[in-house]
C-alpha cells in the first residue's frame, strides 16, 4: 500500500492525456479544459478558449468531491452564456456536500460530448497486486448497479501487453477492438505514473471509435513526486495536492505539506486541537494511527493537538524542520491552568530509518526551543527502536540533563505505546 493524495480532475485528465497514446495510439484527447475561479476574468477565458462560444460544455466542480450530478452541480450541454451564468451563480457560493461544508471555489469547463452509452472502469492498488474494474453500466448510478461491475485482479510485476485481459471481461461486442487496447493502455499509466487510485465514470466511446472520458477521479502515490519532475512537475501544468472540499490548511500543515513534496520521505501534519495538551511526533504511518487510537482509548482525545508521521527515512534537516513545526505549536498557547503538556517522540522498532540521524534532528529543534518548551510545561516521552538505537536514545537523554527539558527515554522493550498510559498516569496525578 502506499500514501495516497487525491488529484483534480483537471490534472488528472491532462495527465492521462499527456501519458495515454504512448500505450493507446489511437487516443486522442481534445485537451479542452479551463479552469474558472473567483479570480478568473471570465471574458478574457472566453477570448484565449475560442471554443467555448462555438461548443456546448460542461460546467462542473473541481474539488474532490463526487455525485455533482446528483446535487445539482452539474451543468450539460450548455451555450457560453448558459456557462457564464452558471459561473455567476455559483462560484464562491457555500454548499452543503453530504455533511461538509464548504465554498465553490473552483470550476472546470470542457467540451460537451454526445453518446449514448456510458462506461465505467477503475484500477485500485490493493496489498496483493492491482484490481481493474469494469462495467456496462457507467454513470451516475454505478453504485447501486455495483453487481454488474467486473473485478480483474492483475498480479504485481505481470506486463500488462501479454495478459489475456479479454477472456476476464465480459462479451464487449463490436466495442471490443477499442477497450481492451484502452484499458491495457491506461494501466500501463496507472503503474509507470504511480496512481494509487484511478476511476473513469463515465467515459464514452464517439461514432469514430474514439474514447472519450468524462469524469476522473485520481490519488497519486505522493511519495513517487521527485521520480515524475517530467510529468508532474512540468511547469506548464504543475500537479496539486489540494485539501479536501471544506478543508482549509493552517500555515504549518501547507509548510510541512510542501516539505513533504520535495523529499521522497513522508512528512504529514493535521492539526486537530491548536490548545490540546498532548501532540505527537511519530515515526511510520501504522505506528501514527496506534498511538492516535491509544490516546483516544485512555480518554485523552480532547487533548489531542495533532495526528501526523515522518518515515521513508527523512534527513537530519528535514526531521529537524518538522520537529520544530510541533515544538512550535505545541508551546504557542500554554494551558491557561497551568498544567502540562505532553510530546510523544514514538514510533516501532525501524528497518531502515536511522534512529541516531533523525534523533539528531530532534534533539537541535529541542535545543533551540529551551525556554519555550519550559514555559509551556511540556514533558516530551520518547520510544524507538531501529538502526543506531542505542546512540539516537542517547543523544535524547543527554539534551534532557543538559537543558532541564523534563525527557524520559524508553528503547524497544518498552511497549511501544507504554508511554500514553504514563501520559494518562502523570494526569491523574494532577498533570501539573
Amino acid at each position: 500500500m502506499c500514501a495516497q493524495k487525491n488529484i483534480y480532475e483537471y490534472d488528472a485528465k491532462k495527465l492521462i492525456a499527456s501519458e495515454l497514446p504512448n500505450y493507446y495510439p489511437d487516443f486522442k484527447y481534445h485537451n479542452k479544459l479551463v479552469i474558472i475561479d473567483c479570480e478568473t476574468d471570465l471574458e478574457k477565458a472566453i477570448s484565449e478558449n475560442p471554443w467555448i462560444n462555438t461548443e456546448k460544455v460542461v460546467v462542473k466542480p473541481d474539488q474532490l468531491f463526487g455525485k455533482r450530478g446528483k446535487a445539482n452541480l452539474l451543468l450539460l450541454d450548455a451555450s457560453c452564456d448558459e456557462m457564464k451564468d452558471f459561473c455567476y451563480s455559483n462560484l464562491d457560493r457555500v454548499c452543503e456536500i453530504g455533511n461538509v461544508r464548504g465554498a465553490l471555489k473552483r470550476l472546470l469547463v470542457e467540451p460537451f460530448i454526445p453518446h449514448e452509452k456510458e462506461y465505467y472502469v477503475s484500477i485500485t492498488n490493493e496489498r496483493d497486486g492491482d484490481v481493474i474494474h469494469f462495467s456496462f453500466e457507467g454513470g451516475i448510478f454505478v453504485e447501486e448497479n455495483w453487481d454488474k461491475v467486473i473485478h480483474i485482479p492483475v498480479p504485481i510485476g505481470i506486463d500488462i501487453n501479454s495478459f489475456d485481459l479479454g477472456s476476464k471481461m465480459p462479451d464487449l461486442g463490436e466495442s471490443k477492438g477499442v477497450l481492451i487496447p484502452f484499458i491495457k493502455g491506461l494501466y500501463q499509466v496507472f503503474v509507470d505514473q504511480d496512481f494509487a487510485f484511478l476511476e473513469i465514470n463515465p467515459f464514452a466511446i464517439t461514432q469514430d471509435n474514439k474514447v472519450v472520458p468524462l469524469d476522473v477521479k485520481a490519488r497519486l502515490d505522493d511519495t513517487a513526486m521527485f521520480l515524475h519532475a517530467d510529468t508532474w512537475g512540468n511547469p506548464n501544468n504543475p500537479i496539486d495536492f489540494p485539501a479536501g472540499f471544506g478543508q482549509v490548511m493552517s500555515e504549518k500543515e501547507a509548510y510541512i505539506r510542501e516539505l513533504d513534496e520535495k523529499t521522497g520521505a513522508s512528512l504529514k501534519l493535521k492539526i486537530l486541537n491548536p490548545v490540546g495538551r498532548v501532540w505527537t511526533m511519530v515515526a511510520g504511518g501504522g505506528a501514527s494511527v496506534i498511538y492516535t487510537d491509544t490516546i483516544v482509548d485512555l480518554g485523552l482525545g480532547e487533548e489531542l493537538g495533532n495526528y501526523g508521521e515522518y518515515s521513508g527515512n527523512p534527513s537530519r534537516e528535514y526531521t529537524e524542520i518538522y520537529a520544530q513545526t510541533i515544538i512550535d505549536l505545541i508551546t504557542e498557547t500554554p494551558d491557561p491552568a497551568g498544567r502540562s503538556k505532553y510530546l510523544i517522540i514514538g514510533g516501532g522498532i525501524a528497518n531502515f530509518t536511522d534512529v541516531k540521524a533523525t534523533f539528531t534532528g530532534i534533539v537541535s529543534a529541542i535545543k533551540n526551543s529551551v525556554e519555550k518548551l519550559k514555559e509551556a510545561k511540556v514533558k516530551i516521552y520518547v520510544r524507538r527502536g531501529g538502526p543506531n538505537e542505542k546512540q539516537g536514545l542517547e543523544l535524547m537523554k543527554q539534551v534532557g540533563e543538559e537543558t532541564g527539558v523534563p525527557i524520559e527515554v524508553y528503547d524497544r522493550y518498552t511497549h511501544m505505546t507504554r508511554v500514553v498510559d504514563l501520559i494518562k498516569q502523570a494526569e491523574e496525578a494532577g498533570g501539573a
